[in-house]
């Protein structure tokens, strides 16, 4: 069965003037520990699809179900409890806690959770050691570069152990040096079993993935396997 299972996907939106189709019967499955970009133009709804995919929407028609639970019909409570358990989401603007730490940006996602203070700061800990910030636990945003943000940013997705990373233009708002050592800090993670999902508008960045799912006017219009995905041989983490 596959972790992600869209069938007949439609959104529309009332705009009171127009009836505004964000997506027609989109139809995709993503497997566990699959890369999948997520490619269109602006208006294509590809934002739509990961907004749903995220749990943070619900398709107007057509059937969800995330490992196996039936994501379409569920209220906005069960819906977040499925944000917080299975999904990490990384975000092109970090939307990180401007006064917190690092760490306490991180351990955000574990208050939710319920987990005490002791194994919030444990976990979050772990979590920065993994994307290479453990020397910059006590720092607050404004005292990071942008790619020191981003990997904060990771670090919060991951603390939770999701059954997915979904990544929304997670190199839009950094330069090309620091963009590829996100992308390789996600090949590092894909490496380890995450299951990877990032939404592009970058070809090269789309490249890293090993599934493209191309969306136009709201329709999926192409599902192409990447020959040779970006790689590479040692990832700095």
């Amino acid at each position: 069965m596959a972790l992600i299972h869209m069938v007949d996907i439609v959104k529309t939106y009332d705009m009171g003037a127009e009836l505004v189709h964000a997506l027609s019967g989109a139809t995709v499955d993503i497997n566990e520990n699959e890369y999948v970009a997520i490619m269109g133009p602006s208006g294509s709804g590809k934002s739509t699809l990961m907004n749903i995919i995220g749990c943070l929407d619900t398709p107007t028609s057509g059937l969800y179900t995330f490992g196996g639970e039936n994501v379409s019909e569920m209220d906005d409570n069960e819906l977040a409890d499925i944000r917080n358990r299975k999904i990490g989401f990384v975000f092109q603007t970090f939307n990180l806690l401007p006064r917190s730490t690092a760490l306490h940006n991180v351990e955000l996602p574990l208050v939710y959770a319920g987990l005490s203070s002791h194994d919030r700061r444990e976990r979050a800990e772990e979590a920065l050691d993994a994307v290479g910030l453990g020397d910059r636990m006590t720092h607050k945003p404004n005292e990071l570069s942008g790619g020191q943000r981003q990997r904060v940013a990771i670090a919060r997705a991951l603390v939770n152990d999701p059954s997915i990373i979904l990544a929304d233009e997670p190199t839009g708002n950094l330069d090309s040096k620091t963009g590829i050592e996100i992308m390789q800090l996600f090949h590092e993670l894909h490496r380890r079993g995450n299951t990877m999902i990032l939404v592009t508008h970058e070809e090269d960045i789309a490249a890293h993935a090993h599934r493209i799912v191309r969306l136009f006017d709201g329709k999926i219009v192409a599902d192409e396997k990447v020959d040779n995905p970006t790689t590479y041989e040692a990832a700095t983490v």
